[in-house]
């Protein structure tokens, strides 16, 4: 039964109608503010204009030993990778959040389930817990890799060829892998990821949540991790891991391309470790 337009749980019912609406203003705002504040230099105090080339592997020559690793710089790393995370890939995941709104929107319109927001909040709690545990990860790598003097502890970008090479060639052939594709199909299917798995309530979509983090994660952390070839704030690359993530998820054509950037990124990477 419907309320009254003058019952207390009117204006409740007025928002649970334009909910989807909200979620996409939310994910489109923090979106925007991850951009923001990676453009502000992301904490570190650096213009990332002057971290950015388009120059590949960059030219920059001058080493620059690991940084001063205390808790409050690890602490600052880990918000950046988190951040970036969230820029490069809250706008994939998009759909799929949108899709679990819908979803629990009709289960609402049904009585089915509950007029409340909170499980779609939750249900994206739970992707971007996955893409913070990779941020963590993330940060360690770049402390290892600053001492091994692998990548530069300022500008944060490799400084051997052979180890860009060695990640161009890793990613490429991951894209070929059994895992890549079983992850890729299904970030790319929202209605068939969430068919027999939905959950109505805050723990079961923020699980849920996991999950389909688990999966966006498997599909994507090898090109992540490409950022340390190009450099972690070099805005060049960042856009364009960003832009192949969401052509390769959203596009009609994305899942052909696999092949395709699987042989670029390995041709990309012998030709860097050929290089003199």
């Amino acid at each position: 039964m419907n309320a009254r337009a003058d019952s207390p749980l009117a204006p409740i019912e007025r928002v649970i109608a334009r909910q989807r609406a909200i979620v996409a203003g939310a994910l489109a705002i923090v979106t925007a503010l991850a951009w923001v504040y990676l453009l502000a230099g992301a904490g570190t105090g650096m213009s990332p204009q002057a971290m950015t080339t388009w120059h590949f592997p960059p030219v920059e020559t001058t080493v620059f030993g690991p940084a001063d690793w205390t808790w409050n710089y690890s602490v600052m790393m880990i918000v950046m990778w988190f951040v970036m995370m969230v820029a490069m890939m809250v706008p994939s995941a998009a759909p799929m959040i949108m899709m679990y709104a819908r979803v629990h929107i009709q289960g609402q319109k049904q009585g089915q389930v509950k007029a409340n927001p909170v499980p779609t909040a939750s249900f994206a709690l739970g992707y971007l817990t996955c893409w913070l545990a990779f941020s963590v990860a993330a940060t360690a790598l770049q402390f290892g890799l600053e001492h091994a003097r692998l990548i530069d502890g300022m500008w944060m970008w490799s400084l051997n060829r052979y180890f860009t090479a060695g990640l161009l060639i890793a990613a490429g052939l991951y894209q070929l892998s059994p895992l890549k594709n079983v992850c890729l199909a299904a970030c790319r299917s929202p209605a068939a990821f969430l068919a027999g798995k939905f959950k109505a309530d805050a723990m079961g979509a923020f699980v849920l949540g996991l999950r389909h983090g688990a999966y966006c994660l498997g599909c994507c952390w090898p090109l992540m991790l490409l950022l340390f070839a190009g450099g972690v704030m070099n805005l060049v690359w960042i856009a364009g891991l960003t832009a192949l993530v969401l052509i390769e998820k959203l596009t009609p054509f994305g899942a052909r391309l696999t092949v395709p950037i699987a042989v670029l990124l390995i041709a990309g990477g012998v030709a860097v470790g050929l290089s003199e």
